[in-house]
């Protein structure tokens, strides 16, 4: 199967999904360094790894338009975008170093192996020299380790484990999206104001990196609170169906449910717990509430009404208005007619800093766009004042927490900020135990 693109200068290309049994990339060789894929001519692709299929097929669509639309403005066409906000200035719409940008698309199918198949592909067929994108940490993993190896720099999509850039974190590898630590320190002080300390919580989280360390975030920062654990119950990605696993939920005790799932699960999930009722339930005196600790407009979107008055928290969000969220939302609203998603935002951003930092650092060589990213401060593109820290390739900033509109005046417009914590709530040490076990390792230029 083959992925074809054209992209913004009518390039024609192929990413064809092959065999993880492949060799690797052949390595170029400069005057001064060998690394993979060092461009020739007069151009540079990169490679967008998407899921077009699969449970988060909806954030994979939003991700390509974003990739697309910073394509368009690192060559030169459109308004900019968040080029004309971006606290880095290098970035002169002359495509990266003076070379014309091309993409390559592929589709993770948002499972490992077939990420893992699709980026190897782009990356030894297609000479991509930058691999991005994905909506699950198990795909960003897989791929980050993929990209390790074969000497090119990974710009993670959406992935919110805490072991992307944990136990699993790569020199290679660079994270953009907040991680399920932040989302439990961001939500915990709202969900004490809300709902008290004296609760019993019943978690169903997706059975897969991304939903076990969100569960062990948001179980410790609301036992934190006084909270108790009832029970956790593992779920498998993509069930559809969640009858089986909510009805148990109603004989439980617990008070508040919390959704540990993301995409279509929680449209599926949250949707069926509406529909049993449960939002009408009176449990130990209380309200039974429900906590969807990872929100995106899209899964808001999907969920229509029933998210209304539902906690969550957010990496981004359309609404914000600093100069560079305004930018980004008109450009991609010119571009497609409806606002970005935050999937679209981090995608975005993580192409332009990519680019960024090859300038910066006057190669495209992999070591060189790591010293250049590690240690980075910037502005201007949504979020405040943001640090890429160099000992574990996490990106640092305010995190959202949001709740579903009770009156949306637009299909689009269904959740509001209701606390924008500070970047310094949300930071830990790099030896944080939820983070521990990993070593970040030294760059790799394939060579």
């Amino acid at each position: 199967m083959s992925e074809f693109t054209i992209n913004r200068r009518g390039l024609l290309k192929t990413s064809a999904i092959v065999g993880a049994g492949l060799a690797m990339p052949t390595i170029f060789t400069s005057a001064a360094r060998a690394y993979t894929n060092e461009p020739k001519g007069g151009t540079v692709t990169l490679g967008f790894n998407v899921p077009q299929t699969g449970a988060y097929a909806d954030e994979g669509a939003d991700e390509l338009r974003a990739y697309q639309l910073a394509v368009k403005h690192l060559n030169g066409e459109g308004d900019g975008g968040m080029l004309n906000t971006f606290s880095s200035k290098v970035l002169k719409g002359n495509g990266i170093l003076g070379k014309k940008v091309a993409y390559v698309t592929g589709d993770t199918q948002t499972k490992s192996d077939a990420a893992r198949a699709s980026a190897q592909s782009m990356i030894q067929k297609d000479g991509a020299v930058m691999i991005t994108g994905g909506s699950s940490s198990g795909v960003a993993i897989a791929v980050q380790g993929l990209c390790q190896e074969a000497g090119v720099i990974f710009m993670a999509g959406l992935t919110h484990s805490n072991d992307t850039t944990g136990k699993d974190k790569k020199a290679n590898g660079f994270r953009h999206f907040f991680n399920a630590y932040m989302s439990g320190a961001a939500l915990a002080p709202v969900l004490k104001a809300n709902y008290g300390s004296d609760r019993k919580a019943y978690h169903l989280t997706a059975d897969y990196t991304w939903g076990w360390t969100q569960e062990e975030s948001i179980a410790a920062a609301t036992e934190g609170l006084g909270w108790e654990t009832v029970a956790k119950v593992r779920t498998p990605l993509g069930a559809g169906d969640f009858s089986q696993y909510l009805t148990p939920v109603l004989n439980s005790g617990a008070d508040v449910l919390i959704l540990n799932h993301y995409g279509r699960d929680m449209v599926n999930s949250l949707t069926q717990a509406v529909q049993f009722g449960m939002r009408d339930k009176m449990v130990n005196g209380k309200k039974l509430e429900i906590v969807v600790p990872l929100y995106s407009r899209l899964m808001a979107q999907g969920a229509g009404k029933n998210v209304k008055g539902i906690f969550g928290s957010t990496n981004w969000h359309w609404s914000l208005q600093d100069e560079g969220s305004k930018a980004f939302v008109k450009s991609f609203g010119q571009e497609y007619g409806f606002p970005p998603s935050q999937a679209a935002h981090t995608c975005y951003v993580q192409t332009l800093l990519y680019a960024d930092a090859c300038e910066r650092a006057g190669t495209f060589n992999p070591c060189g766009v790591v010293k250049a990213l590690e240690g980075f401060e910037f502005d201007g593109m949504g979020n405040g004042p943001t640090l890429y820290r160099a000992e574990d390739h996490q990106c640092f900033k305010d995190v959202l927490v949001v709740k579903g509109k009770e009156n949306p005046e637009s299909q689009f417009d269904l959740l509001e900020v209701v606390d924008v914590t500070p970047a310094a709530q949300v930071t830990y040490p790099p030896d944080h135990p939820m983070f521990a076990g990993g070593n970040l390792g030294t760059c790799s230029a394939g060579a």
